[in-house]
């Protein structure tokens, strides 16, 4: 096989190859012949259409096929034989008037040199769940349960106050006519302090002005920095009903035997799933961090750098939307990603040099654990370990995930590190 590569910079490689047409038309007509005599097609009995009939229905999709594959082969074959460590995936496109010749553009990974992790300097968090943590987590699923029964005495911390409003600022009033009608929850600390603080002891009825001075940086521009008065009256006043922690209780959160011990189990379990996620991510930002901080001084392979800058900007665009955000992005918007992407790129370039280095290879025992851990969410575990087999799309996703943890694993416990004990509450705090 003819092959030649040349630098067009200095990660970016272009590799000129043809492909070999023996083996092209040996492919083909291998299908072609396997599918005469499986290809049903009506006026003719199995196994019986004529080469030309077969040639004319299947020989163009056929080509296509089998000019795919051996494209990716042969390229990956020369991949292997010029031994090149590929950044990203090649730009692959024919080359002069050949059918069979073509020329892949591509990045390859920086050197980096030696990569010893003993150097680095990583702090490993600790935590357990604790039956405080428990306990917590069974107060936040009743509060979530809770009802709200209205009342005719003043308002208080935890209740619910339904309200009409109107403001004065200077000259203006907001609105211009009329009120405003909204509800809060008393410490929950979505009105303005000042303002929520005056509704503690009104009652249905009850009328107040507070005065006020918002921040420069306030939500509403129209208060910001502004001394304002604030007209208040309630409407209703309910307060709530927390539910007792009984069988029915239980049951509603799909332990069947209304057991309360069960139901600390289960919680526990989801916990301790939640935590063990929560310190792999403070530990991959760790190691992260002291990979960026070892091999700043390393180029990047800009065109992947820009492509994971146009990722990101994608990303955040998506959670602004369902936040309810409407976005348009501008076609410059990845400058702003550039320095994060960059940073992203080289860490992930970097724990592959290291699986490649040491020979890691994924483990299928933590994998299905991984796996069955996710399952584990879902009221049908078995249906989503089916769902994940039968999917070459989340499989890999979930093979890359996992191979990325044992790495990370592996450098954290070759690097030189200290431990740091959290509660569960900080260590699930990013």
């Amino acid at each position: 096989m003819q092959v030649s590569v040349e630098s067009v910079g200095n990660l970016e490689r272009r590799m000129s190859f043809s492909l070999p047409a023996e083996r092209l038309d040996t492919h083909i007509g291998g299908r072609l012949r396997e599918l005469s005599r499986t290809a049903r097609i009506k006026g003719f009995r199995p196994g019986k259409v004529p080469a030309k009939v077969i040639e004319q229905r299947y020989g163009d999709q056929v080509r296509a096929e089998a000019l795919d594959g051996l494209l990716r082969e042969t390229f990956n074959n020369a991949v292997r034989e010029q031994d090149l460590q590929l950044a990203g995936n090649p730009r692959i496109e024919k080359q002069g008037e050949g059918e069979l010749d073509f020329v892949a553009t591509f990045e390859v990974v920086p050197d980096f040199g030696d990569i010893d992790v003993a150097k680095l300097n990583v702090v490993r968090h600790t935590a357990e769940v604790t039956d405080a943590d428990i306990d917590q987590m069974v107060d936040n699923l009743r509060m979530q349960r809770r009802t709200f029964q209205v009342v005719e005495h003043g308002a208080q911390v935890g209740d619910r106050v339904a309200l009409e409003t109107w403001s004065q600022a200077g000259e203006e009033r907001m609105p211009a006519e009329g009120i405003e009608k909204g509800a809060t929850l008393i410490g929950s600390g979505v009105m303005f302090g000042e303002i929520e603080q005056a509704l503690v002891g009104l009652a249905k009825g009850d009328e107040k002005t507070v005065s006020v001075t918002f921040p420069a940086d306030w939500r509403v521009p129209q208060l910001a920095g502004r001394q304002v008065d604030v007209h208040v009256k309630v409407t209703e006043v309910a307060e709530s009903v927390v539910p007792e922690v009984d069988r029915d209780f239980i049951r509603s959160f799909g332990v069947k035997s209304g057991d309360a011990e069960q139901f600390r189990a289960d919680i526990r379990s989801n916990l301790e799933r939640e935590l063990k996620g929560a310190l792999m991510t403070r530990l991959r930002r760790e190691v992260g961090e002291q990979l960026i901080a070892a091999y700043a001084h390393v180029e990047m392979p800009p065109r992947l750098v820009e492509n994971e800058a146009r990722v990101m900007v994608q990303q955040a665009a998506e959670q602004a939307r369902r936040q309810g955000q409407q976005v348009q992005i501008p076609d410059n918007a990845h400058e702003g990603f550039m320095d994060a992407a960059r940073k992203r790129v080289l860490v992930g370039l970097l724990v592959g040099e290291v699986a490649r280095r040491n020979q890691l290879r994924l483990d299928p025992k933590r994998l299905n654990e991984t796996l069955r851990l996710i399952a584990s969410t879902y009221e049908e575990p078995e249906q989503v370990i089916e769902l994940y087999r039968n999917d070459p799309q989340l499989m890999n996703s979930l093979q890359g995930r996992v191979m990325e943890e044992q790495v990370i694993d592996w450098i954290a416990e070759r690097a030189q590190h200290t431990e740091q004990t959290l509660s569960f509450q900080e260590a699930i705090r990013n």
